[in-house]
């Protein structure tokens, strides 16, 4: 996934009200930008912080500029944006970058299952059974080299999970595919004290047969793609 318009840099001043961003340009200019991430954003939110914006000219949209990178003391970077994990899966999905499932051909995004909700990928293969593929996008690590789901609750990360078990229950595949946006780590694991809830439904989607993948991800101001297999600590 390639970045265009280019992204520019800016300094952030303070995150608020979830989807707002208040960021200082080189040019001294202080703006307001989208903030394209529903988490907590633990270490990701930090006065001062260098951050990478897109800038847009649509007039339909009240924000001239989307905050899509951090970039963080080290040079780590970390894509907050988490629309853009679907687009990065999407890609290497296309191009047959995840041995586990290139043997599917046909590619359905955001399709209706279980209780008003929308499988992020319907992947179908004659004489393969269909495979629901859920996305999500990992920001968090606490500790070195180790990326953390969720950080926060997220009700609607069980629902997703327990969806996925009816799935296999019902003959098909699910997997549940965690995507690591960041450039700093080698494993990931549950935040089971951030969300206790999220880690038990976790461990019932497993038994039911859910399977699990894990990417980490190539990032830099010109792009974001689909790296590594990472080990889960889970």
């Amino acid at each position: 996934m390639i970045f265009s318009p280019p992204l520019i840099p800016a300094t952030l001043l303070k995150r608020y009200k979830r989807f707002l961003a208040d960021v200082t340009l080189p040019d001294g200019t202080e703006v307001t930008a989208h903030c394209p991430n529903p988490g907590s954003m633990l270490g990701l939110k930090d006065a001062g912080l260098r951050v990478w914006l897109q800038p847009n000219d649509d007039p339909k949209r009240k924000l001239r500029y989307g905050w899509k990178l951090v970039e963080l003391p080290g040079g780590t970077f970390v894509g907050i944006d988490t629309n853009s994990a679907n687009r990065i899966i999407r890609a290497a999905l296309d191009a047959k970058k995840i041995p586990e499932l290139a043997a599917y051909s046909l590619i359905k995004p955001e399709v209706k299952y279980g209780e008003n909700s929308r499988i992020d990928f319907l992947l179908q293969e004659k004489n393969l059974p269909d495979c629901y593929l859920e996305v999500k996008s990992v920001t968090l690590s606490r500790h070195p080299g180790l990326a953390e789901f969720p950080d926060s609750v997220t009700k609607r990360g069980a629902k997703h999970l327990a969806e996925l078990s009816t799935m296999v229950a019902q003959g098909h595949r699910a997997i549940m595919l965690y995507l690591v946006q960041r450039s700093d780590c080698t494993h990931l694991s549950l935040a089971d004290d951030l969300d206790p809830t999220y880690s038990a439904a976790y461990s019932a989607a497993r038994k039911a047969g859910v399977e699990v993948l894990c990417f980490d991800t190539n990032i830099s101001p010109s792009g974001i793609s689909i790296s590594r297999n990472l080990p889960c600590d889970i």
